[in-house]
């Protein structure tokens, strides 16, 4: 049995790891290369680090501080923010990413998926998608959440799949940093409609929440504050989670 993921992610800007609710009110959260050793050390099974203005400026994601993260932490760590053509993949991979995260650049640039995954494996390439409900449905934002496509959500999952990707890390606006649960309803249309893993983020409040999304068929679970300000541990909660017949890497 393939054992589901605990993935805490650090949303950084301006070189802090920073949270907020519902993609605003960002509070500083501490330094990513401590949380990246810390949580290693918790027994996190991947690190995401997300450089979430690098778009909104329209720069290059932080490289410097990528190459030091992956220094801290032996476990699989993806990047994303900024990442708009091949060489920002091949310069990230080559810094100690082992996949990248692609967000707005997709969205503008499709086929920057399947270039992507026949260039570097679509084990590097994952496809994240913001999505938040506007007149009872799912739409598609960018950049960092400040900007509302035409895509519907589960359409755009569909794609994503279709294009490529190797995996899906799929983020509720609504539930964002709210500590109320993950969309439950939404992650499940997207499991039974596409073939590659899925990541549930947004939401998490209680070890209860990560029980409910894996039981759905979730692949893996993200979480940031809860994790960040040292409300849950990551060993205590794969511990409830096991008691709980979920196959975790304990």
């Amino acid at each position: 049995m393939i054992s589901k993921r605990i993935i805490p992610c650090l949303d950084v800007k301006d070189g802090q790891v920073v949270k907020g609710i519902n993609f605003v009110s960002l509070q500083h959260a501490g330094s990513a290369v401590e949380l990246a050793g810390r949580y290693y050390n918790e027994g996190a099974d991947e690190i995401v680090f997300l450089d979430i203005t690098a778009s909104i400026e329209k720069r290059k994601t932080l490289l410097e501080l990528v190459k030091e993260v992956a220094k801290e932490i032996r476990i699989p760590f993806t990047v994303g923010g900024g990442i708009s053509e091949l060489n920002d993949i091949e310069l990230l991979l080559r810094s100690g990413a082992d996949k990248v995260s692609l967000n707005s650049s997709i969205v503008n640039n499709p086929s920057l998926i399947t270039d992507a995954a026949r260039r570097f494996g679509s084990q590097a390439i994952v496809a994240a998608i913001d999505v938040k409900n506007i007149n009872d449905k799912k739409k598609v934002f960018i950049n960092g959440g400040k900007i509302e496509t035409e895509l519907e959500g589960l359409s755009w999952c569909k794609k994503v799949n279709e294009l490529g990707a190797g995996e899906i890390l799929l983020t509720s606006m609504d539930h964002d940093g709210t500590k109320n649960g993950y969309d439950l309803d939404f992650l499940n249309q997207v499991t039974e409609s596409v073939t590659i893993p899925v990541i549930a983020s947004g939401g998490a409040g209680e070890e209860k929440h990560f029980l409910d999304v894996f039981r759905i068929g979730i692949d893996a679970c993200l979480a940031a504050s809860l994790f960040h300000y040292k409300e849950l541990a990551i060993t205590d909660l794969k511990q409830y989670l096991h008691s709980n017949g979920i196959a975790v890497r304990l």
